[in-house]
């Protein structure tokens, strides 16, 4: 599968660019859009990418308000945001999605590079079909979740992994896995047996790093799930965890950025070599009871 514009990544480099063009006209919000036929809030949400103009006319007169007299950089700010309003790959309607999931799927998909971290489980683009399954049922009950919205989840989740594998610029992934994740037991045997089988053949490929974190060892471990999504292109490097109110949260604040990046430091530093990694595995997967 080959890499395709991103709608999300253009709103997002769209809005930077307007943000900066503010600035530049040392405008704020209010002053910017005073007497236009846009208001703060939807200038606010154009600005870190949350959504697109309506109309390219309202995109046009506050370019106006700017002072861009240059028809060329003004034509090409609306055909970004053309581009910009266009449908996500995932955005068919079929699936109910958790708050905070769109936004975060436009982000992954727009990443070139993707580091990772779950203490409690394997990271989702790493996932089997049926590994995947397993974990949704065992949050059904708890989640209150229905079959279909299962099935669904499942299905979008190995949508999202071909991105490891498709011919045009696959995206890199670098993950920790922490190893009382890997122990834990998601299904049966045989699901597990074919998770560490598949964790193996994508340690395999050049764009994938893959790091066990020792159990027993002394040093830091996060108790949260890590998610840092690196766009490249000038955009911001943006971060996402879930939160424990069943929605996917998703920030580019410096702060946070920041701070998800130490703690991923911190892991891949006390995590064996990747070359270890499949040893480990092919350990694991023999120890496995029937």
């Amino acid at each position: 599968m080959a890499a395709k514009p991103q709608p999300t990544a253009r709103r997002i480099g769209l809005g930077h660019e307007l943000r900066q063009l503010r600035k530049e006209a040392r405008l704020t919000i209010a002053q910017a859009v005073d007497g236009l036929s846009v208001d703060e809030s939807t200038l606010q949400r154009v600005e870190t990418g949350w959504k697109s103009f309506r109309q390219a006319g309202h995109l046009r007169e506050l370019l106006e308000r700017y002072g861009i007299t240059d028809d060329d950089q003004m034509d090409r700010l609306v055909a970004l945001q053309r581009d910009a309003s266009s449908r996500e790959w995932w955005s068919d309607g079929s699936t109910n999605m958790l708050s905070g999931m769109p936004r975060f799927l436009g982000i992954e998909a727009a990443a070139r590079e993707i580091r990772a971290f779950h203490p409690t489980v394997i990271p989702g683009l790493l996932q089997t079909e049926p590994y995947a399954a397993a974990v949704h049922e065992l949050h059904k009950l708890i989640d209150e979740s229905t079959s279909e919205f299962v099935q669904q989840s499942v299905r979008l989740r190995m949508k999202r992994k071909e991105a490891l594998t498709r011919e045009d610029d696959p995206v890199k992934l670098w993950v920790v896995l922490n190893e009382p994740a890997l122990r834990y037991p998601v299904g049966s045997a045989d699901v597990m047996r074919d998770q560490y089988a598949e964790l193996i053949k994508l340690a395999d490929l050049e764009n994938v790093t893959i790091q066990v974190l020792p159990q027993g060892e002394r040093g830091y471990v996060a108790l949260h799930d890590v998610n840092i999504m690196i766009l490249g292109d000038g955009l911001p490097t943006t971060i996402q965890s879930d939160t424990a109110w069943f929605t996917v949260a998703v920030t580019d604040k410096p702060r946070e950025v920041g701070r998800f990046s130490r703690m991923f430091d911190a892991m891949t530093s006390n995590a064996l070599p990747p070359r270890d990694t499949p040893k480990i595995l092919n350990q694991l997967s023999r120890e496995i009871s029937v």
